[in-house]
């Protein structure tokens, strides 16, 4: 399978990862990602990053050892109705958000509510991941889910750490292949990423294609082959794709905010 992209990686900014944003995209270079993703953990998580990290990434260069940078963040969704970490107004700003059910944050609910979880964190338009939704102990309505990932034009997550024997999330096989065949179903996109803490793993999906390539999942749901694809779902990245190299990543105009096509809208928002 073709693989441009790793948009979920971690810096020593979460606090419980080992390694810095330079060294993360070297190593993803280096195994041929083309667009880098830097999405540390939002506030709420222990340890993890202040306000401070997400306001200036102005500083940071755009094009990394060859590859397009993106500065994102992975949200934590706080309640059932699927409030996150961060103002709205600083997440407008941001290249892209991840949102995530973690236990350190949210205590699991019922199947209802943490899907309504999910749900509600999709209708945020300035989040266009859906992280891990994989996790047995936050059972969910992979029927709902999926569907409703398409109509609110929403990516979900196939994160390879979760298939790794290293991973403490329950049952995500088993999850990821009844999600994967109801995505298959409602024609519903997903994004393969690494989730790395270390740069050994940053741009490594070795263990999500390998279930998708067990599947026979069809390639044209899966954005990490074609950044147009992408564009569709994350619209300014047509923007930061086009910046010269040697752009700093504040210099993205305000006017490329997420406002998609109707050409490109899964459903109502």
């Amino acid at each position: 399978m073709i693989d441009l992209l790793d948009l979920h990686t971690h810096t020593t900014a979460s606090g419980h990862a080992y390694n810095s944003l330079y060294e993360m995209a070297a190593s993803a270079s280096g195994r041929g990602i083309r667009l880098f993703g830097s999405s540390d953990h939002a506030p709420a998580m222990p340890g993890s990053s202040h306000y401070y990290h997400f306001i200036n990434f102005k500083v940071l260069p755009r094009t990394l050892y060859g590859m397009k940078l993106m500065m994102g963040v992975e949200l934590n969704i706080m309640d059932f109705e699927g409030n996150v970490d961060l103002d709205q107004d600083l997440l407008e700003k941001l290249d892209y958000s991840i949102a995530s059910l973690h236990q350190p944050c949210i205590k699991s609910g019922t199947v209802s509510q943490n899907t309504n979880a999910c749900l509600g964190a999709m209708k945020n338009p300035a989040i266009h991941i859906i992280g891990h939704p994989d996790d047995s102990r936050f059972p969910i309505d992979y029927d709902t889910l999926t569907a409703a990932a398409r109509e609110h034009h929403k990516l979900l997550e196939v994160n390879n750490s979760s298939l790794t024997p290293l991973s403490y999330r329950q049952g995500a096989r088993e999850n990821y292949v009844k999600m994967l065949e109801l995505c298959r179903h409602y024609h519903t996109p997903v994004i393969v990423n690494s989730d790395a803490h270390c740069e050994a793993d940053s741009g490594n999906h070795a263990a999500a294609c390998a279930l998708l390539e067990e599947l026979d999942f069809p390639q044209e749901l899966v954005v990490n082959t074609s950044l147009e694809l992408l564009c569709g779902y994350i619209p300014r990245l047509s923007a930061i794709l086009a910046q010269p190299e040697d752009a700093r990543c504040g210099q993205l105009p305000r006017d490329t905010a997420d406002t998609a096509p109707a050409s490109v809208t899964g459903g109502t928002k």
